[in-house]
């Protein structure tokens, strides 16, 4: 008869175990430390929602409420790690992982059940970064521009002075854009030719109309710019202009590609690749990110389980102290990489998926090492 060289991936009785204590871990980890960063923060802005006299009503349900899915995010992967560590370790330490492997079952088949709870922990970080992060944001972002006394004061989180990119050769200068009545203080409109500038339009008190895309300007004034000579052109008819720009594109970036799902984040990068703007590298990372982070979990997972399952002197504490190192270097590489996708240094797939490359290196050389 021939063996069957594949292993059996049913759900056996030890697997359910492992899945349960791993989720366990994982989920008190995750409450634990938001039930904390929820404490400390609204200890630090209760006289903030007391001056404002916001709803407790809004305070849980349009704040916290759309605060909570973000550092759930942020922790998973941390927690994902810790919580491998500490229950693995602990079955190590109780001969368990010992008795395991010597039932016959090998050390790669005992992965299986770490990897189906990883699963399940990546595909909840992936509806969270695609669907419903960007929609708590925006929620949690129109909570602070409506309530908070300092955001009220920056215009609605819009920047005082704004440039933005709108072709190969034309740019945009915007101060003093107020949501509000959709008004700019001052508008300029300046067109370049081989790195010169060739003309610029000017004027004050412009209006943005949402439903028609246009900028009114009651008045305005064309400089064109010839041979180091400037001619100066000034219309006191009001005039409607439409150009590549819309009002949304104003606000923060940050706040900006935070509050897109997947989707229009995509679509947003090619309407910025088609402007030539130069702020597309820190859009495609937020992409890259968004699919990065959750494909980590299956590697943190694979370096806890082998770090953890071999008794060592020092005992849980040398496995959490060592896991622990590994995991916020991995942070912290994530973080540089952004930075140097960010400045133009590196390509932004290269820069997001280059740590989980490296790490899995690392994964696979400990899972080589474990004990079998």
């Amino acid at each position: 008869m021939k063996r069957n060289k594949f292993p059996d991936l049913r759900l056996l009785i030890l697997d359910r175990y492992i899945i349960r204590k791993f989720l366990e871990t994982y989920l008190f980890a995750i409450a634990m430390i938001i039930i904390i960063l929820v404490i400390f923060d609204a200890a630090e802005k209760l006289d903030d929602f007391l001056e404002a006299h916001v709803p407790i009503k809004a305070i849980f349900l349009d704040y916290y409420l759309n605060f909570i899915p973000y550092f759930i995010n942020q922790f998973s992967g941390l927690f994902t790690f810790i919580a491998v560590i500490f229950f693995t370790s602990k079955m190590a330490y109780q001969t368990e992982i010992i008795a395991i492997l010597s039932s016959g079952v090998s050390f790669r088949r005992m992965l299986w059940p770490y990897f189906v709870s990883a699963l399940l922990i990546a595909t909840l970080s992936l509806f969270l970064n695609l669907v419903l992060i960007p929609r708590a944001n925006s929620n949690r972002i129109e909570f602070e521009n409506t309530y908070t006394e300092k955001n009220r004061f920056e215009n609605n989180s819009y920047e005082k002075y704004l440039y933005r990119q709108l072709s190969e050769n034309d740019f945009a200068f915007i101060r003093d854009y107020n949501a509000i009545g959709h008004r700019a203080g001052y508008f300029v409109l300046e067109t370049y030719n081989g790195g010169k500038i060739v003309s610029s339009f000017e004027s004050s008190n412009v209006t943005f109309n949402p439903e028609t895309l246009k900028w009114s300007c009651p008045k305005y004034m064309i400089r064109e710019y010839e041979n180091e000579e400037q001619k100066l052109t000034k219309f006191d008819q009001p005039i409607d202009t439409m150009i590549n720009l819309v009002a949304d594109e104003l606000s923060s970036t940050e706040q900006l590609i935070q509050t897109m799902n997947s989707r229009k984040l995509r679509e947003f990068i090619e309407q910025q690749k088609a402007k030539g703007s130069d702020m597309v590298a820190i859009f495609e990372v937020e992409e890259h990110s968004r699919f990065a982070y959750p494909i980590s979990t299956f590697i943190l997972t694979l370096i806890g389980v082998a770090l953890s399952s071999r008794k060592v002197r020092g005992g849980t504490g040398l496995h959490i102290g060592v896991g622990l190192s590994l995991c916020f270097s991995y942070i912290v590489l994530m973080r540089f990489a952004g930075e140097f996708a960010k400045s133009g240094m590196m390509p932004s797939y290269i820069a997001i998926w280059f740590p989980n490359f490296i790490y899995l290196i690392i994964g696979i050389y400990l899972y080589i090492k474990a004990p079998k």
